[in-house]
C-alpha cells in the first residue's frame, strides 16, 4: 500500500512516502526535502543472536555520486568505503535511535540509507536520521519511537530550521538536534562563541519542528498499521536475582567506595569470580545472567550513591574537576606540542604547519574544496590498558575527532592573516573519562606553542547525569564508568567568550530544557577552571614559529606575467625551485606563494620570482649574462627572461673592433639600461658605466 505524508517545516515540503520502493525490507520510507531525496531501510534478523553485551545495530549512510550527478574519482569509477562524511552522518543516525530499542531484543538490526538525489542545497543527512525513525515505526522491530532529526542555525537573530548550504556558511550557530515528542536526546553542532541561551534558544526552536515531523511519522503509522514483533522476556531462573543480592549486595557497596580505579576493577572482578563459583551448582549454565544481575545491581548501587550521599565513584563532589597538569614543548623537533593531563586521561597535541600544498583535498557531492585546518584523533588500546587489533582508523575515532576540530576551528586564523595548512593530531595516551576534551584542550594549547595566533584559548568538559525518580546529579568531568552507568554524556567547548562546539547524547527518553539549562551553567564553570590550569602553562601564541616550520612568503604579480614566471612547459619556474629549494605555488590571480624550511632559500625564491616580473629601468645597472654574440653586439639577459642588447660601440670608452675582444658566451657582465622602446626592446651599455666611474674618480 502507497502512502504520502507531508508537512511544511521552515517554508519547506518534507515528504515521506513508503509502499513503492524496498518491500522486502522490513520498513522502508522515501524522504525528500527540495528536490534531495533519501531511501532508508530498517532490517531485523528472523533470528535471535548471542547476547554481546549491547544491541546489534548497524547504521550505514552512503551517498551516490549520481544523486548529484556526479561519475567516482579514480580507476575504479564506483562507490567504495564511506567517506568521513559518510561515517560521521551514520554515527548522527545511530546515536539517538540505540537507546529506543528494548534490553532483551538480541536480532540484528541493520539501517541502511541511500542518498538517490541531492539538490545542493537541502543537506540528506538530518533526513536519514527522519528517515530510519519512520522505516523503524512502521516496521515490526520493536522501537520506543518515533523521533525526529533536525538541522538548526542562528543567522543574524533568526533561528532557521533545514538551512541552505549557503546560510550554514553564514551562520554562527550550527546544531543537530534529535528528540521525541517530549524531549531532547541528541545535539551535535558547532559555533562561533555564543552563550547558553542562545545555544538553549536554537535547541528549542528545533524541539517544535521535531513535533511536527514526529506527529507526521504517527499518520504515517497509523496508516501502514503493521504489528510489531513480541519483546523477548529474559528467562531468570526463580530466585536468581534474591540470591546474587543476598550475597554480593554488602561487598558490591563496598567495592563501588573504592576509588582507585585499578584496584575497583580488580576487586568487582573478584566479586564477581566468587559468585559464579558459589551459585554454579544451585543455577549451572547461568554466567551470563549472574553477570548481568550484578552488572544492574552495581549500577543501582552507583547511581543511589550518588543521587542520595552526593559520593561519585572517585570521591569527588558532583562539581568537582580531576587534578589537572599541562606541559608545553614535549616533542623538540614538532612544530607545536602539548600534554595534557586531567585525572586518569590524557592527550598529546602536535601541531604541524605547512604550506597550500598540503591542504586536504576534499571531493564531496556538492564540488571539490579544499580544508586548511585539519584534527585527527587517534584512540590506541593502550590507553584503556588493553590489547587490541589496531585495523584502520574506526568510526568512532573519526566522530571523536570532527568534534574537537570543530571545536578548534572557530579560534583558527584566517589565511589572509597566517597562510600555512595547519594539521593538529591528538594521541590519546590515557582514557577514563572524556579524551575527546582533553583532545580540545591539548589540541589548543599546542596551536598556541606553535605560533598559530589563535584567538585564544578553548577549553573541553564532558557533562553527565544520573537521574533516580525525582533525584537528579548533574556529574562535572565524568569518568569513563559515570558515563557507562548514568543517563547522558554532554560534552560542551568554548573559549571564555562562548561555546565553540557541543555533543550530548542520552540514554534515557530524553531530558527536559531546564535540565539542560543547569547542565550547561555547571559545565561553564568547569570550563573556566581548566582553562585557568591551561593558561598557567601558555596564555598567548607564541611570537616566533619553530625553526623547524616553514617560512612562507608571498608576491603579488601582474596576472599577464604569469606565463612569464612559469615559463615555457614549467622550465622557469621549475629552475627557481631547482636553485632555491623552494616550493612555488601560483594562483590565478596572481598571488605567489612561497614556502620553504629555509628562510634564506625563500628570500632567494622571491628575488627571482621579483626579478623576472621587474620592468628594466632606465640607468639602473644589472649583473647580466651573456647570451649570444653577433659581430655588430651581444646579447645579455639582464633579468631571467628577459635580454637587452649591447651595441659594440658601447662595449668600452675606447674603439672596439671585435665583440669577442670584450665578451665571450657566458660571461657575467655589470650592464646599464641606456633605453627602453615603446616595443619593450632594451638597449644596454658597458660603456655608460666606465663614464661614470670615470667621472667620480676625477670629482675626488
Amino acid at each position: 500500500m502507497f502512502i504520502r505524508k507531508e508537512v511544511e517545516i521552515g517554508g519547506k515540503i518534507l515528504s515521506i512516502e513508503t509502499g513503492k520502493l524496498a518491500k522486502q525490507a522490513n520498513g522502508a520510507v522515501m524522504i525528500g526535502l527540495g528536490e534531495t531525496m533519501t531511501l532508508v531501510t530498517a532490517v531485523a534478523a528472523e533470528e535471535a543472536g548471542e547476547d554481546r553485551g549491547f544491541f546489534p545495530l548497524s547504521v550505514e549512510y552512503r551517498e551516490k555520486t549520481y544523486s548529484a550527478g556526479k561519475i567516482p574519482g579514480g580507476f575504479i569509477k564506483r562507490e567504495a568505503r564511506p567517506s568521513e562524511k559518510e561515517i560521521l552522518s551514520a554515527r548522527l543516525i545511530d546515536r539517538p535511535i540505540r537507546p529506543l530499542f528494548p534490553d532483551t531484543f538480541l536480532f540484528e538490526t541493520q539501517i541502511i540509507a541511500n542518498v538517490l538525489s541531492l539538490d545542493k542545497e537541502n543537506d540528506a543527512d538530518v533526513l536519514a536520521g527522519i528517515g530510519a525513525s519512520a522505516a523503524l515505526s512502521i516496521s515490526n522491530i520493536p522501537f520506543n519511537g518515533p523521533i525526529a532529526t533536525v538541522r538548526v542555525i542562528k543567522l543574524g537573530e533568526e533561528y532557521v530550521i533545514f538551512p541552505s548550504r549557503e546560510q550554514v556558511e553564514n551562520a554562527e550557530l550550527e546544531l543537530v538536534v534529535a528528540g521525541s515528542d517530549e524531549s531532547i536526546m541528541m545535539v551535535e553542532g558547532e559555533a562561533q562563541e555564543v552563550s547558553e541561551d542562545e545555544l538553549l534558544q536554537a535547541i528549542s526552536t528545533a524541539h517544535e519542528s521535531i513535533k511536527k515531523i514526529i506527529a507526521l511519522q504517527k499518520e504515517l503509522v497509523a496508516e501502514a498499521g503493521v504489528e510489531k514483533r513480541e519483546i523477548p522476556v529474559r528467562e531468570i531462573p526463580e530466585g536468581l536475582e534474591e540470591k546474587v543480592e543476598e550475597i554480593a549486595l554488602e561487598q558490591l557497596k563496598d567495592a563501588i567506595r573504592i576509588e582507585d580505579r585499578a584496584e575497583r576493577k580488580k576487586t568487582l572482578k573478584e566479586l564477581k569470580n566468587d559468585l559464579i563459583e558459589r551459585l554454579e551448582e544451585e543455577y549451572p549454565e547461568s554466567e551470563k545472567l549472574i553477570k548481568s544481575i550484578l552488572h544492574d545491581l552495581e549500577k543501582r548501587e552507583v547511581r543511589l550513591m550518588v543521587t542520595e550521599e552526593g559520593k561519585r565513584l572517585d570521591g569527588r563532589k558532583v562539581t568537582e574537576i580531576r587534578p589537572i597538569s599541562c606541559e608545553t614543548d614535549l616533542l623538540p623537533r614538532a612544530h607545536g606540542s602539548a600534554l595534557f593531563t586531567r585525572g586518569q586521561t590524557q592527550a598529546l597535541g602536535i601541531v604541524t604547519l605547512g604550506s597550500k600544498r598540503d591542504e586536504q583535498i576534499v571531493d564531496a557531492l556538492e564540488g571539490e574544496y579544499r580544508k586548511k585546518y585539519q584534527l585527527h584523533y587517534n584512540f590506541p588500546p593502550f590507553s584503556t590498558g588493553e590489547a587490541k587489533p589496531i585495523r584502520g582508523v574506526s568510526r568512532r575515532e573519526i566522530g571523536h575527532g570532527n568534534l574537537a576540530e570543530r571545536a578548534l576551528k572557530p579560534v583558527i586564523p584566517l589565511s589572509d592573516d597566517f597562510p600555512y595548512t595547519i594539521r593538529v593530531v591528538s594521541e590519546v595516551l590515557e582514557s577514563n573519562g572524556s579524551s575527546s576534551m582533553a583532545t580540545v584542550c591539548a589540541g589548543s594549547m599546542s596551536l598556541m606553542a606553535a605560533g598559530v595566533p589563535v584567538k585564544g584559548a578553548v577549553a573541553g568538559i564532558a557533562m553527565g547525569l544520573i537521574k533516580e525518580g525525582e533525584n537528579i546529579a548533574i556529574l562535572s568531568d565524568i569518568l569513563g564508568d559515570e558515563d557507562h552507568l548514568g543517563d547522558m554524556d554532554f560534552k560542551v567547548a568554548g573559549t571564555k567568550d562562548g561555546i565553540t562546539a557541543v555533543q550530548m547524547d542520552i540514554k534515557i527518553d530524553g531530558i527536559s530544557q531546564d535540565v539542560m539549562e543547569k547542565a550547561l551553567a555547571q559545565a561553564k564553570e568547569g570550563r573556566a577552571h581548566i582553562m585557568g590550569e591551561m593558561n598557567k602553562e601558555i596564555e598567548e601564541a607564541r611570537k616566533d614559529l619553530s625553526q623547524y616550520a616553514p617560512r612562507i612568503l608571498f608576491v603579488t604579480v601582474p596576472t599577464d606575467k604569469i606565463g612569464a614566471i612559469i615559463g615555457p612547459g614549467g622550465k622557469t619556474i621549475q629552475g627557481i625551485v631547482a636553485d632555491t629549494g623552494a616550493e612555488i605555488d601560483i594562483e590565478d590571480t596572481g598571488v605567489v606563494t612561497i614556502a620553504s624550511l629555509d628562510l634564506e632559500s625563500a628570500e632567494a625564491a622571491r628575488k627571482m620570482v621579483e626579478a623576472i616580473i621587474e620592468v628594466p629601468k632606465v640607468g639602473k645597472i644589472y649583473n647580466g649574462k651573456v647570451r649570444s654574440i653577433k659581430d655588430f653586439g651581444a646579447f645579455i639577459e639582464i633579468l631571467p627572461g628577459k635580454d637587452g642588447m649591447v651595441h659594440i660601440s658601447e662595449l668600452d670608452i675606447k674603439r672596439v673592433n671585435k665583440v669577442t675582444d670584450i665578451l665571450k658566451e657566458g660571461d657575467k657582465v655589470d650592464v646599464m639600461v641606456k633605453s627602453v622602446s615603446p616595443d619593450g626592446k632594451v638597449s644596454l651599455s658597458i660603456k655608460s658605466i666606465l663614464l661614470k666611474k670615470q667621472r667620480e674618480g676625477q670629482s675626488k
